[in-house]
């Protein structure tokens, strides 16, 4: 017989797909919880993360050569506005039962000496086994390579936890030699932030694209495993 928290876990799985999520894990975050960049108020009675994924188009990567391209630009924040929109829908249906539940926004930035958001999406998802921590330092899932954008739920709601997935990157260099900023190493760890975002500030100001994109790893490591 199928537990309580099996039945949330696949009813809010079910609701997030059929509202255009192409990946969805939850995560245990009550040992992390202390170093989001939220109140205690706010996380004192929250135990599990929803991590939830929407594609980034293969078409939109295949323009990105040198640098992001205005169209990137628009598809990246449309993409950040679609999974702002699931996630509050969900978090109103959580709320709906009775329990607590928090969407934490896309992409928004709240501490801007250390680029951080309330929370990294990135290693709640890597908790949530929708992907391992790539050598570019983001998400990479077996099929979708790291081409999709992210969102957090934080809630009480009772659910099943998934578990990590294996590293699959392997001897595979493809983002460190495509890397213009050259801010890649052989380690997630090796990553260079100032490094990247010095490039990714210099793409804003020149392409006047007023955010801080690139998506050429994206573009590599996507293209590597995948035929368009």
């Amino acid at each position: 017989m199928m537990s309580i928290e099996s039945k949330n876990y696949q009813w809010a799985k079910d609701l997030a797909l059929e509202q255009g999520a192409i990946l969805f894990g939850v995560a245990d975050v009550s040992n992390i919880r202390s170093g989001f960049l939220l109140s205690h108020e706010e996380v004192e009675s929250i135990q599990f993360g929803i991590s939830i994924a929407v594609p980034i188009s293969p078409a939109v990567l295949l323009g990105i050569h040198d640098g992001p391209t205005l169209l990137y630009k628009w598809h990246y924040r449309q993409a950040n506005n679609f999974l702002d929109k699931i996630a509050f829908l969900l978090t109103t249906r959580i709320i709906e039962k009775g329990f607590y539940a928090i969407p934490i926004p896309a992409s928004q930035i709240v501490d801007y000496s250390q680029k951080r958001g309330h929370l990294s999406h990135r290693q709640i998802a890597v908790m949530a086994g929708l992907g391992w921590r790539g050598k570019n330092n983001l998400v990479v899932h077996p099929q979708w390579g790291p081409a999709f954008r992210l969102v957090t739920i934080l809630t009480n709601f009772p659910l099943v936890t998934d578990s990590p997935i294996q590293d699959g990157c392997g001897d595979c260099q493809v983002c460190i030699e495509k890397c213009p900023a050259s801010a890649l190493g052989e380690t997630p760890e090796a990553y260079r932030l100032d490094a990247c975002y010095a490039l990714l500030d210099r793409f804003s100001k020149e392409r006047k694209l007023g955010v801080h994109i690139c998506g050429i790893c994206v573009k590599a490591c996507y293209f590597r495993k995948n035929k368009f």
